[in-house]
């Protein structure tokens, strides 16, 4: 892979974007390595959780625009349909907790992928933007399903419609990322996140990113079923067993993903 970094360290799969004399902008191939980083993610068992950061000053800078003007490059509906759409659909669906730690500027579908993952957490000196209307697009990459039900309609308008840079605590305290960490820390603070939730039961994990992607399009009365299925799937678990052994033994417990 030459556009990003991929390892596995400590049961976590780390995905680095490394593009960072365009400020990470996703061309094709950017885009395949991601998916398919993901893609062994999903599959590899020794991967419990998927950390994705990047490396320079930005996160990432969204589409990167060499692409669209190229004439033999792909069209618009193509770097949707084989590019942003899959990825940020492995992002929701593999059942395994997604870290995203936001290193810098988070532009256009940089800032949606980021805002696709489980737990979203951003170095103060980062900066979110949809800048989409710039360019007269519209926000792709599940921005306009994600966004407004992070931080609401009103608000999700107006950063889509504007296009204003906000800033990481600023994005914390609408609630559109998790946490926001001084720059000094937030490698090892975003880190830590991504290690200790590899170390948790990630079975259970899984199926409450399950259960909170379906509750978008459920009924109370339906999502109370989806529940129970899926309490009774994570009560047939190795790892519920090794909680509640561990509990009533009074020790620690060691979790398996299993």
């Amino acid at each position: 892979m030459s556009h990003i970094i991929f390892e596995i360290k400590q049961n976590v799969g780390f995905i680095t974007f490394n593009r960072p004399e365009v400020f990470n902008s996703m061309n094709q191939d950017m885009r395949e390595e991601v998916i398919t980083a993901l893609s062994t993610c999903a599959k590899d068992q020794e991967v419990r959780a998927i950390y994705i950061t990047a490396i320079g000053r930005a996160f990432c800078a969204g589409q990167d625009l060499g692409e669209i003007v190229d004439p033999n490059g792909p069209s618009l509906t193509e770097i949707l349909s084989s590019g942003y759409n899959p990825l940020v659909q492995l992002i929701r669906t593999i059942e395994k907790p997604v870290v995203c730690a936001v290193n810098g500027v988070a532009a256009g579908a940089g800032a949606n992928i980021a805002l696709a993952c489980d737990i979203t957490v951003a170095t103060a000196s980062a900066t979110f933007t949809q800048a989409f209307s710039k360019i007269g697009l519209i926000p792709d990459s599940g921005g306009t399903w994600t966004l407004p039900r992070l931080v609401g309609l009103q608000r999700a308008t107006a950063l889509m419609m504007l296009s204003d840079k906000i800033t990481a605590t600023e994005a914390e305290a609408m609630g559109m990322i998790w946490k926001t960490f001084p720059d000094e820390v937030f490698v090892e603070e975003s880190q830590k996140i991504a290690f200790t939730l590899a170390q948790m039961p990630t079975r259970g994990l899984g199926l409450t990113k399950r259960a909170l992607n379906s509750s978008f399009a459920n009924t109370f009365e339906n999502q109370l079923a989806v529940e129970d299925v899926l309490q009774t799937k994570a009560g047939s678990t190795a790892d519920y067993k090794e909680g509640v052994d561990a509990f009533l033994q009074k020790r620690k417990p060691t979790f398996k993903g299993e």
